[in-house]
């Protein structure tokens, strides 16, 4: 969706306040019900379905009546929440033309107060040319559901720390500014990809530094992992500045040499494509560091010496907040670590083994004992005593249970016959209170046959009367 910021001048503060009201719902809503958003919101003179509406015509939210009446927010609005909060802040106060697409961002100009021109990049993970997130990056790691808007504003934050800790370290990115939501504002770069790039009067430093620039983030713990010609930005003097950060990851990862091999190995063959470079004479000396190479000429990831730096580690102070820190924590550093030992795998095979059997058990109580709640609802006090028989039962059952756990070699053979058992006493209890429970109920007609309501009977009734005293 292309961002139109025509329509941003003239939204009212209560229409921003619904929109943050459904942003704020869809933290644990895919499609925030419209009840919710009017509580949420919870406007001084109402008009919520109103300004939901006028929402709705301009594309900033989305409107799903499937499953129930809701609404979220669309890519469009997170753009204009974000906008609307860094004009506040005073960062920039226009935006202007747009200046690069990608599969996963859009950057546009932005001008601030004193009329310096800066680049803004809105993260759009989602698009059609790229879905494929669990499998290309590394946002989901132990997540089943998801939610584009939130994998975007994870990625912002991700290129902006990296960005922030990159510039401290005299490393070649552009200055970051600020970030908030998606959004990430940074200086404007003045040069063009290199991979527009033609002819250069020095290819050959300029490989150099390029590879000096891969081997020196190697060193402070940190691969790019798109480090190619499309990340590049060369200016008129031949000076390189590097972009595109939020798929950086540590040199601890579990893929981290094959994703340095990748690097080096898109920067040897765009150079020997484009500026017919011969590798054989760069051996050794890289942009000044002392580095093995293979017969190539391409720099191995264990010669590399990996303890210049340790950004990896220290990008956690780069503005996260806390919930943010652990989950890219998580990210970065690939999870936690595998047992090498084959001993405590068994053992540990064995415990979830041993749980799955009482979790599967427990089940099969938890289901027996609701079709008994909803056949004796109407006897209260018969299923007094059920639940007391059951209760006894049951610690029965963990007693047993337990028995089982320390038997691991009878387990398999007894739980069936277990089962069995406790199928068939369950069904003669739920018989039993069923049976209680017709016995105490009373016919209604019983109970009002002799009460007089007012019906044809009782005017029947006064009538022989009035008669029998004529």
């Amino acid at each position: 969706m292309k961002l139109d910021v025509e329509v941003l001048r003239y939204l009212s503060k209560e229409e921003f306040r619904v929109l943050t009201a459904v942003e704020m719902g869809m933290r644990n809503h895919e499609i925030v019900p419209t009840v919710l958003i009017d509580r949420i919101a919870s406007l001084k003179n109402g008009g919520t379905y109103k300004v939901l509406k006028s929402l709705l015509k301009h594309k900033l939210l989305h409107h799903d009546s499937s499953k129930y009446d809701g609404f979220r927010l669309t890519y469009l609005g997170y753009d204009y929440l974000a906008i609307k909060t860094l004009l506040n802040r005073g960062v920039f106060r226009a935006v202007g033309r747009q200046i690069g697409v990608g599969k996963e961002s859009d950057i546009f100009e932005v001008c601030t107060e004193d009329g310096t021109i800066l680049a803004m990049k809105l993260h759009r993970l989602g698009r059609v040319s790229f879905r494929a997130v669990k499998s290309k990056r590394d946002y989901l790691r132990h997540r089943r559901n998801y939610n584009w808007l939130y994998l975007s504003r994870l990625a912002a934050l991700k290129e902006f720390a990296f960005m922030k800790a990159l510039e401290e370290h005299g490393f070649p990115v552009p200055q970051a500014v600020d970030c908030n939501r998606h959004c990430v504002v940074m200086s404007r770069v003045q040069g063009y990809p290199l991979v527009q790039v033609k002819q250069l009067q020095n290819p050959e430093t300029v490989f150099e530094t390029i590879i000096g620039v891969v081997i020196r983030l190697a060193e402070h713990g940190l691969i790019h992992c798109d480090f190619n010609e499309f990340n590049i930005m060369i200016d008129d003097d031949e000076k390189i500045t590097v972009i595109d950060f939020p798929q950086m990851v540590s040199v601890s990862h579990r893929n981290a040499q094959m994703y340095f091999d990748r690097d080096v190995e898109c920067i040897f063959k765009f150079f020997s494509k484009r500026f017919n470079l011969s590798f054989q004479e760069h051996t050794d000396e890289i942009d000044g560091s002392d580095v093995d190479s293979d017969e190539t000429g391409r720099p191995t990831f264990s010669s590399i010496s990996k303890t210049v730096g340790f950004l990896d580690k220290e990008l956690a102070a780069s503005g996260f907040t806390r919930k943010d820190q652990n989950d890219i924590e998580k990210f970065i550093e690939g999870g936690s670590e595998k047992d090498t030992s084959s001993d405590t795998e068994g053992t540990e095979d064995e415990e979830h083994a041993s749980e799955s059997n009482e979790t599967t058990i427990k089940k099969l109580d938890s289901l027996q004992l609701a079709d008994q709640e909803e056949c004796t609802s109407n006897a209260y006090e018969d299923d007094k005593v059920d639940e007391n028989q059951q209760s006894y039962e049951a610690s029965q059952n963990n007693e047993s249970e337990t028995q089982e756990v320390s038997d691991k070699e009878e387990d398999n053979q007894t739980v069936d016959t277990y089962d069995a058992e406790l199928s068939k006493r369950l069904n003669k209890q739920r018989r039993r209170a069923i049976a209680v429970a017709r016995r105490g109920q009373k016919s209604l007609a019983s109970r009002n046959s002799y009460k007089d309501k007012g019906g044809k009977s009782s005017h029947n009734s006064k009538l022989q009367k009035q008669l029998s005293n004529w």
